[in-house]
């Protein structure tokens, strides 16, 4: 719980701030960019909510801080309803869980609803007002790990909801040795005619991402936007295995169509397919300008 004695004197005046907690994740930011913004190294208020869009946004991004960082002077009066709204429709059947996770350094995680069973993709914290929400649309019967960075809270979705955990055996460490799928090799499997994993070794060794109805593409930490660059990007500050290895992974999406890049750590992006390709393109040409 983000205490007012904590409270970062970057913040504005206000009802809402950031104490000294704050991990600089980037979760608030992306959430709410009308309300927080990165000044010293970690997030802070630089204007204070004006409607009740904002305000809400504002509440969605301080229960999604994974560190409870987030803090507002009066109690929310609505604090119910905006737990509520969590899982949050993104588009069609696909939802961002929220309650972003300490143990994943704030990685976002996802939510597919479909009749042949939910999947849970990465882990948000395992909290109740979550949990209860996920029951009441169905369970989860898949949990999908990109890589080994973003799996959080995955022993406790397992026990609550009895789901298969799938994970590229590269990945796998004490605390995942018990998952019930391990991933392997460096080719596509196809999970059925809508979810296809691509292995895209660079990040870490055994990293990979999901492809829901061509058109959707759970991307871990391999693919993101970035709003600095304003392009797609890789990440060469935090590439634990391999920068020529994520390279060639990158170059390898060119083959698939999709119209929405879905990150854990950066910031989404959605364009048609013909503009993808052009920005994956150009992803891919500053990707051999930086090391």
């Amino acid at each position: 719980m983000a205490h007012i004695t904590e409270r970062r004197n970057q913040n504005i005046t206000g009802n809402f701030y950031v104490d000294n907690t704050c991990i600089d994740c980037d979760t608030c930011r992306w959430i709410a960019p009308e309300i927080f913004q990165r000044i010293d190294e970690q997030s802070a208020v630089y204007s204070q909510p004006t409607n009740n869009d904002q305000e809400t946004k504002a509440l969605q991004a301080l229960l999604s801080c994974p560190t409870a960082s987030i803090g507002t002077e009066n109690k929310p009066q609505n604090i119910k309803e905006i737990q509520d709204n969590f899982p949050l429709l993104i588009a069609d059947n696909v939802y961002h869980c929220g309650y972003h996770s300490k143990l994943s350094y704030g990685a976002a995680s996802y939510f597919i609803k479909r009749d042949q069973g939910n999947i849970l993709i990465d882990s948000p914290r395992f909290t109740p007002p979550l949990v209860k929400k996920i029951e009441q649309m169905g369970g989860i019967k898949l949990m999908y790990l990109t890589h080994q960075d973003d799996v959080a809270d995955h022993k406790k979705y397992h026990e609550h909801f009895g789901c298969d955990r799938l994970l590229h055996e590269d990945e796998i460490n004490s605390d995942t040795q018990e998952v019930e799928v391990k991933l392997t090799g460096n080719e596509p499997i196809k999970l059925d005619n809508e979810l296809l994993i691509i292995p895209v070794p660079g990040h870490t060794k055994g990293h990979t991402i999901l492809l829901y109805k061509d058109k959707y593409l759970f991307t871990g930490d391999h693919l993101c936007w970035s709003d600095s660059l304003q392009q797609l990007i890789g990440f060469n500050r935090f590439c634990w295995y391999s920068w020529d290895e994520l390279k060639i992974s990158m170059a390898k999406l060119t083959a698939y169509e999709f119209e929405w890049v879905l990150p854990g750590h950066g910031r989404r992006f959605q364009a048609d397919k013909i503009t993808m390709k052009q920005e994956l393109n150009k992803c891919l040409q500053w990707m051999e300008t930086v090391n």
